[in-house]
């Protein structure tokens, strides 16, 4: 009986999955998406200007109202339906099908990690852009468009609804704030299949990186150098805590990581410091394996308090707050799903390679949920992202354009 349930699961995989690359034969076939395809790598000049244009608008998270004006203004004019801002300050934009559903939403975030001060001026250097955020994510922000000029001037038309929007609150303490509110609150219980374009090249996202992520505080009395010298020291405490964070043990498979990336307290060198804090992140596929770390750290700055103030002989002095201030669900889309599958053979229907990775994107959130989510990169090259030497070398970046369009078409078939 088991034997013959395997085969039959098989068996339907397989039917599945000539489904749908027939449908993708099918689409390649149609003059219409011919069009848009043959628009969309034709308008790369255009969509490379896009993307400087959208970067040299700063948009530090919590601080996106600028960029997002202008993908608003962009929507407009694109002509796209019920464009609006939501609570959150996501831009979004509705493409009308024949049905409501399947109902797509394609996705870029608006924000980069660079701080407010940071000069976002995009210089050129031959085929190479350079700018803070050039490729994650104002490239994704111009395929976004791209897709939606490219599908208008060819006038493509889908069975199923497609909206598009550029988020907030992807990078560092955003915390995704921008499809929390999206799967929660403005789009809640419409959205059947999920689509990020995050970062450079042509692949597919179908593993989640979730992560914790902490500010912690220590505190205590505080007072003069050499005067109140015997004080236990919120500082000692958090370089204990730091030294037992550093010597915890972690998996290699799923890959699960931590760390210290930002410290700070203090007033003066000859001051005991009232206060110290440390900005803490750990990060695994594997929600078990996340927990398993998370744990270990509570355990570690607990006993770094516990020690500093038996190290001074006046318990309870130093005490400690441990804030959450980020927590991006650990999840995945399966392989065989066929968003996945789709995201597959739309790249190898148009000659490029696309590989299967892992990532910590705004499509963990949907994945966490059950709802079928990729992220897909924007094309190009990009290098050192997150840096203020982040560049995007142009080289057949138009692949990334292509390949979302016919992402976005497929997935809005019946």
């Amino acid at each position: 009986m088991r034997k013959g349930i395997l085969v039959l699961v098989l068996t339907s995989a397989a039917a599945s999955a000539t489904a749908q690359q027939s449908t993708i034969s099918d689409l390649l076939q149609k003059a219409a998406v011919k069009l848009a395809l043959a628009a969309a790598k034709a308008a790369e000049p255009q969509t490379i200007e896009d993307q400087i244009r959208f970067c040299e608008i700063a948009a530090p998270s919590f601080k996106e109202e600028a960029r997002g004006a202008e993908l608003k203004r962009a929507f407009d004019q694109l002509g796209l339906q019920s464009v609006r801002i939501d609570k959150a300050g996501n831009v979004l934009g509705d493409r009308p099908g024949a049905a409501a559903h399947p109902h797509v939403v394609i996705a870029a975030h608006l924000d980069t990690v660079f701080p407010e001060g940071t000069n976002v001026k995009v210089r050129r250097d031959g085929n190479v852009l350079r700018g803070p955020g050039i490729g994650d994510d104002c490239r994704g922000l111009a395929v976004l468009v791209r897709i939606v000029q490219s599908l208008k001037d060819a006038g493509v038309t889908t069975p199923g609804t497609v909206t598009f929007v550029a988020n907030v609150g992807e990078e560092g303490l955003g915390d995704l704030r921008g499809v929390k509110a999206l799967f929660n609150d403005t789009m809640k219980g419409q959205i059947d299949a999920f689509v990020s374009i995050d970062g450079t090249g042509v692949h597919v996202t179908n593993v989640a990186v979730g992560s914790h992520r902490y500010r912690v505080t220590f505190k205590g009395p505080g007072g003069h150098s050499f005067g109140a010298f015997g004080l236990a020291n919120p500082m000692g405490a958090m370089g204990r805590a730091i030294a037992k964070i550093q010597e915890m043990q972690v998996p290699q498979h799923p890959k699960t990581t931590f760390n210290v990336g930002r410290v700070g307290g203090g007033t003066s060198v000859n001051s005991i410091p009232f206060e110290a804090w440390m900005e803490v992140d750990m990060r695994s596929s594997d929600p078990a394996s996340l927990a398993a770390v998370d744990a270990n750290f509570q355990k570690a700055v607990d006993a770094a308090v516990t020690e500093e103030n038996q190290r001074w002989g006046k318990a309870g002095t130093i005490t400690v707050t441990k804030e959450l201030v980020g927590d991006r669900p650990a999840g995945s889309t399966p392989e065989r799903a066929p968003i996945v599958r789709a995201g597959l053979e739309t790249a190898a229907a148009l000659g490029f390679n696309a590989n299967l990775g892992e990532g910590s994107t705004d499509s963990n959130l949907p994945m966490s949920l059950g709802i079928p989510a990729i992220t897909i990169g924007g094309g190009g090259r990009g290098r050192e992202a997150h840096a203020l030497t982040e560049s995007f070398d142009v080289t057949d970046a138009w692949q990334g354009a292509q390949h979302a369009l016919l992402l976005t078409v497929a997935l809005a078939q019946k």
